[in-house]
């Protein structure tokens, strides 16, 4: 009777010991999903997450002079619909189309152009096939293929509806 007595108590430790262990691993994985502001990443930070959880990607291509890039900040990035839909369903990446820092990107190097009045990231150039103008966005898959190209400034309703939303 008291070998009995003594493996069911062990059994409840056993297990409860397992329950607790699940369940601090998922808090640890689950991160709260902000509504009052997009998590921006880096395009590598991005390429990590994705690695652990497959989410499309959008990213926003800007430059530092562009004022509609400014206002697409200020307004469409602050509307809570906007940034729960881009939280949830996207990593959203900042680029400045003219940073000079090279960047690997599907095992190939891209680096700054220069050219024209400031020149231009290659990456920004082949994402947005050649055809610069800012704000643009362009939408990649989970496996980073292109499957959108959006221009310029957008509210907030026809943007997520280009979104697929």
């Amino acid at each position: 009777m008291k070998k009995n007595v003594l493996f069911a108590f062990l059994g409840l430790v056993f297990l409860s010991l397992v329950a607790f262990s699940l369940s601090s691993k998922k808090a640890e994985v689950s991160e709260p999903i902000s509504t009052t502001a997009i998590k921006w990443y880096t395009l590598e930070e991005a390429i990590q997450a994705n690695q652990k959880s497959k989410k499309k990607f959008l990213i926003d291509f800007y430059t530092d002079w562009c004022g509609w890039c400014k206002v697409m900040d200020k307004k469409t990035f602050q509307d809570p619909t906007v940034i729960k839909y881009l939280n949830e369903n996207f990593y959203a990446v900042k680029f400045n189309a003219e940073q000079q820092e090279s960047i690997s990107f599907k095992g190939k190097e891209y680096e700054f152009m220069p050219g024209g009045r400031r020149g231009i990231h290659r990456l920004a150039y082949t994402l947005l096939d050649r055809q610069a103008s800012y704000p643009s966005f362009v939408v990649l898959n989970a496996n980073l293929d292109r499957e959108n190209i959006i221009k310029g400034y957008k509210t907030p309703e026809p943007f997520l509806s280009l979104l697929g939303k």
